[in-house]
């Protein structure tokens, strides 16, 4: 580099303490805050000089910047992610399912609620035995693809707040928990009854009627 920055690029180069040296040096000798400050900064270049430490700065800070920008992008694609987890195209039919484990693991309680094209709703609130809050969603699960099937639903989004269920369905066999296998099972091979199937996330403040359902039933166990 043949040519230094000037003193207003040096200040945004140098660190807040060097800028603190800075100042201290302009007060004590009556020099120029542009001074100071490249007195201040060839002290920290050392032999390597002044230029060196200008064009190892700028270095820095051209990896800062790409950094962020890979962080915001990043952040957006999980936005995105997030989005298209719960959002789509309306279908026919929709679901919504929960579980609920008292305590975990414990006596769970299933709810669900199926909703169709005219307009009909079903609603399930039951105690599903005893395990834990991933047993009682995938039941949750069934329950309600179980209804859908008995319905004659062919198009059908379902929605719940279990990343664990929803990604164990969606996810390769590869990925599957073991000690969910059976579950899955029978939530594929209910799945394969129905022409069109989607199965998405959505947070619990979206999900509050098929928890208010599930509730009721583990509540129940305790009536």
């Amino acid at each position: 580099m043949n040519e230094l920055p000037d003193p207003e690029h040096l200040e945004q180069l140098a660190y807040k303490s060097e800028r603190a040296a800075s100042r201290r040096l302009a007060l004590a000798r009556g020099l120029s805050g542009g001074q100071a400050l490249r007195q201040v900064l060839e002290q920290a270049a050392g032999q390597a000089g002044l230029a060196t430490l200008v064009s190892a700065r700028l270095a820095q800070r051209a990896a800062q910047d790409e950094r962020d920008a890979a962080r915001a992008a990043q952040r957006a694609a999980d936005k995105a992610r997030r989005a298209s987890a719960h959002d789509g195209r309306p279908t026919a039919w929709r679901a919504w399912f929960d579980g609920s484990a008292r305590p975990n693991p414990g006596q769970c309680g299933i709810g669900a609620v199926l909703r169709g094209p005219d307009g009909a709703a079903v609603e399930l609130a039951q105690p599903a035995g005893y395990g834990n809050s991933s047993e009682a969603e995938y039941r949750a699960l069934i329950a309600v693809l179980e209804a859908a099937v008995a319905h004659g639903a062919d198009e059908l989004t379902v929605y719940g707040d279990s990343r664990v269920v929803i990604d164990d369905v969606n996810g390769p066999d590869a990925f599957a928990a073991p000690s969910l296998a059976a579950y899955r099972a029978t939530v594929r091979a209910l799945s394969a009854r129905i022409a069109s199937l989607h199965l998405r996330w959505v947070p619990r403040h979206k999900n509050l009627e098929a928890d208010a359902l599930s509730q009721r039933a583990a509540e129940s166990h305790h009536a």
